[in-house]
């Protein structure tokens, strides 16, 4: 009997008015697995994930998270599901107003009833594990650069140690070196918790350090996926356009012309 997906998505649709973001989209990620969804903008990466958090609602299809299905469920239902998970947003999304360690151990706090001095220590331990130095904690996120708060924002998604833990663009915004840094970070950390990773990425590079699978979105579906191992040499003219960014191909941007 074949191992239940970690996520799996079954036939899922979603539109905004006319415009269609996913169309009829299948996508399994099994248990420890790291799979990096790859795709140019608009292609519905960031639509899909939001589904799976939740935060949109598909019009038709099922979505599932350790074979429980996720989608149209009650509010406390879908958190405890999501107590499970962990999320490094794009642009680190850390909270002005609190500290470096309240925004690490914020989940810890807020979702899974920590009390504060348990959570700090937490807090610290995992800053620490991501590079950062005691006295970066009592700072706040203005204070540091972007690498810095990518860093903290990996510390956080880490913090209670989730089985599934989703990655948004996870270096946008850096330079190559810290880009570097933080994938292997990422992929350390995931190898050592054992979790399941969703990681949506325009940087095919960095794609091949952190995953195991990756598959190409376009148009709302998926045109292929396969072994990272095998993104150069696959054959799939959607994946050789991607990855050598040429204008000519299946694959059609929508560009005014004068």
């Amino acid at each position: 009997m074949s191992e239940t997906p970690k996520i799996e998505l079954r036939n899922v649709c979603k539109s905004f008015g006319k415009k269609v973001i996913l169309d009829n989209l299948n996508l399994s990620i099994a248990p420890g697995e790291s799979l990096v969804v790859i795709g140019g903008s608009g292609t519905g990466k960031s639509v899909m994930l939001k589904c799976i958090l939740g935060l949109l609602t598909p019009e038709s299809g099922q979505i599932f998270i350790d074979g429980e299905e996720v989608t149209n469920q009650p509010p406390a239902v879908r958190e405890r599901i999501l107590l499970k998970t962990g999320m490094l947003f794009q642009y680190a999304a850390l909270f002005d107003s609190l500290t470096v360690w309240e925004n690490v151990a914020f989940g810890l706090i807020q979702a899974h009833g920590m009390n504060r001095r348990a959570a700090k220590e937490i807090a610290l331990q995992k800053l620490a594990l991501v590079g950062l130095a005691p006295d970066v904690a009592e700072k706040r996120p203005a204070e540091l650069s972007m690498g810095m708060q990518k860093r903290v924002g990996l510390a956080r998604a880490i913090a209670a140690e989730p089985e599934i833990i989703f990655f948004d663009e996870p270096t946008t915004g850096l330079d190559p070196i810290m880009g570097d840094v933080i994938h292997s970070l990422i992929r350390d950390f995931t190898l050592a918790l054992g979790a399941t990773t969703l990681t949506i990425s325009h940087d095919m590079e960095g794609a091949q350090k952190i995953a195991d699978r990756i598959a190409l979105l376009y148009k709302g579906g998926v045109v292929w996926s396969g072994p990272a191992a095998d993104i150069h040499t696959c054959g799939n003219p959607y994946v050789e356009q991607f990855v050598h960014g040429d204008v000519d191909g299946p694959i059609k941007v929508d560009i005014l012309k004068p």
